[in-house]
């Protein structure tokens, strides 16, 4: 009951990891860390901001120890959205290690996405309850940042993307 994610929890109970039957967070992360830095010429995207998007200077310091990690910003818009003077600063200082991604093809869900990425607007509805049942807010990104996000850092990490289909 104290989980914020308790929507998520109650509609999808096969979600719940119960410490008896399942390694810790901690273990998981320290696991998937070693691997990434046993592996010093793979990139990796960690999906869902590396599932740090509730503790960004967690996630800068990883960034700054595996130069080959990456993220997406998949299913934690609402993360970001809660801390917008630190998700700014954050996206900014790591715009080369950000892309933006979703878990579900939904292009009704963009303009959230759109909207927090791009404006400063303040306290608007998140799109998915289960997901976050607060208000987020805007970081309005500089547009160098925003085209990093967006596509310049796929090309540069996923082989066959044309660049020729986005602008410069």
């Amino acid at each position: 009951y104290k989980n914020e994610r308790w929507e998520e929890l109650n509609e999808f109970r096969q979600r719940a990891r119960p410490p008896s039957q399942y390694p810790s967070f901690e273990t998981l992360m320290a696991e998937r860390n070693h691997l990434f830095a046993k592996h010093p010429r793979t990139h990796f995207i960690a999906a869902h901001l590396a599932f740090h998007g509730n503790d960004l200077e967690r996630l800068g310091k990883l960034f700054d120890t595996l130069p080959n990690m990456y993220v997406d910003i998949a299913a934690v818009l609402a993360e970001l959205g809660r801390q917008p003077y630190s998700a700014h600063d954050f996206l900014v200082k790591y715009q080369d290690r950000v892309l933006m991604g979703k878990d579900i093809y939904d292009v009704n869900e963009y303009k959230w996405y759109f909207r927090a990425l791009e404006t400063r607007d303040e306290y608007f509805e998140y799109y998915r309850k289960r997901h976050a049942f607060w208000r987020i807010y805007g970081f309005q990104l500089p547009d160098e940042v925003l085209k990093k996000i967006y596509y310049k850092n796929a090309l540069k990490l996923v082989p066959g993307i044309d660049p020729k289909a986005f602008p410069d």
